[in-house]
């Protein structure tokens, strides 16, 4: 087994935030429909999903570009800011710097498909220096212009933006809509990361293999001895 680059979720995958996320979406759902998501709708319509998606389930009809565009950018205000008051524990999860280091080292192709919009990535870019591991520039992100998580779109663009065919990637996931989108788009080998869900749920969605954090993979394992 070898392959030739890798794409990374990025939230519950190098950043653990799942509490924050779940934080920021109920405020959301009390505000917007009077109650909270239950713990399957967190896991089914917003852990992975875009934001667009999430917010239209909320109201109950589809939104314009520019309601959509004016109700993310409050939401993610406010998880911005839950992420800055994390103070030092907002950092790359366990065994992440390690893992992008071996990965610079050998030039392994490389980005990150998120649902997160610009205004995250630039966020995140700067405040856990991902420039030091990633082109900024091929990280792709929910630009409202193609269908979410567990639509394939993401991963087939990232694959093509780092040169590669969807077969030669790994990619590295946290949430069952993401382990979707990767297998509906031809990944060659599809990690479950057990920070959201189940080991059981995430390898029924379509994991190959699950694992605890970054630092259980075996890189050369999966690239070989490049």
């Amino acid at each position: 087994m070898s392959f030739a680059g890798i794409i990374f979720d990025f939230n519950g995958v190098l950043w653990w935030d799942a509490p924050l996320i779940d934080q920021g979406w109920q405020r959301s759902a009390r505000r917007l429909r009077g109650r909270e998501f239950t713990p399957e709708e967190l896991a089914q319509i917003v852990h992975g999903r875009n934001n667009g998606g999430t917010l239209e389930y909320l109201v109950g009809h589809p939104l314009g570009e520019g309601e959509t565009r004016r109700m993310i950018a409050e939401r993610e205000a406010f998880y911005r800011n839950l992420c800055l008051e994390q103070g030092e524990n907002f950092r790359l999860s366990p065994g992440a710097v390690e893992l992008l280091d071996f990965l610079r080292a050998r030039e392994i192709p490389r980005t990150i498909a998120t649902a997160s919009e610009k205004t995250n990535v630039d966020f995140f870019v700067e405040r856990l220096n991902l420039a030091r591991w990633f082109d900024p520039q091929k990280i792709v992100y929910d630009d409202l212009r193609r269908p979410g998580k567990p639509a394939p779109d993401c991963y087939l663009e990232a694959a093509a933006v780092i040169g590669l065919k969807p077969a030669r990637c790994v990619v590295i996931e946290d949430s069952l809509s993401g382990i979707r989108a990767a297998r509906a788009a031809g990944i060659g080998w599809v990690i479950g990361l057990t920070t959201s869900q189940t080991a059981d749920a995430l390898r029924e969605a379509g994991a190959q293999v699950t694992v605890e954090n970054l630092g259980q993979l075996e890189p050369k394992r999966l690239f070989g001895n490049r």
